[in-house]
């Protein structure tokens, strides 16, 4: 039986809405996938973005979370690479 797809919403900053071109995108995903998988599919899609892979945190629903969280229907996602400014 497969598995179920659920959508999530995707906030890009810094390189990944500059390498994406847009603020989010919505992705869909298997239940229960881990948030790391969307940084992994975006990387896929553009691979300029794989100098982040290490360093970049995630959030769910506005909770800074570890890559292996799993993602459930609805999820808000963010994905932050290191920033720098002043």
């Amino acid at each position: 039986m497969p598995a179920s797809t659920i959508t999530v919403t995707v906030k890009l900053f810094a390189a990944y809405q500059e390498a994406c071109g847009v603020p989010e995108v919505q992705l869909n995903v298997e239940q229960g996938a881990a948030v790391a998988l969307v940084r992994d599919r975006l990387i896929e899609e553009h691979p300029q973005l794989a100098q982040w892979r290490d360093l970049t945190r995630f959030g769910i629903n506005l909770q800074f979370v570890e890559p292996d969280q799993p993602l459930c229907e609805g999820d808000e996602v963010v994905l932050i690479p290191p920033v720098s400014g002043g």
